[in-house]
């Protein structure tokens, strides 16, 4: 029996070059300070379009398939920029979020939302309460979400570190 007949097949934006050098600047980024990572990601989201959930969650799983990493229970936090990284190579933006679980176990997490809805999270939205949101800023359209100064996280307030 061959590898390629025990390994699962992967989709086409799986493993690709760019999906690779997300990741790779994805594990980069996650070692910044909290404060310092939402301001860069808040520039990487400048001019994109609000993703949707299917092509949030798409890449979703072209991460977690090319990362072993990604995929593990501790690689949330370059998992989420990974996606969001990988979304913005494509011209859309996911709301990137970094807050706790607010149920058993009690923890630090970060995910992607697209739709008002998170995407590859086995816990309920209840669960989570987000502490820092990156949503997608859109230059130059006045009242748009995210649309105002330079190294605000683009939400309603509620995205400030504490």
């Amino acid at each position: 029996m061959t590898t390629e007949m025990t390994m699962p097949r992967r989709g086409a934006a799986a493993g690709g070059p760019r999906l690779r050098a997300a990741i790779a600047a994805a594990f980069v980024l996650a070692r910044f300070k909290p404060g310092r990572l939402r301001r860069v990601l808040t520039r990487c989201s400048r001019g994109a379009r609000p993703a949707s959930y299917a092509e949030t969650l798409e890449v979703y799983e072209a991460v977690v398939a090319t990362s072993r990493r990604c995929a593990g229970r501790y690689g949330c936090l370059p998992r989420s920029v990974a996606i969001a990284l990988a979304c913005r190579m494509s011209g859309f933006w996911p709301d990137w979020c970094a807050g706790v679980r607010t149920a058993p176990p009690f923890s630090p997490h970060a995910w992607v939302q697209a739709g008002g809805r998170t995407v590859g999270e086995q816990a309920e939205p209840a669960d989570l309460r987000p502490l820092m949101v990156v949503t997608t800023v859109r230059e130059g359209v006045p009242g748009e979400r995210g649309g105002g100064g330079d190294g605000g996280d683009g939400g309603d307030g509620s995205g400030r570190a504490a």
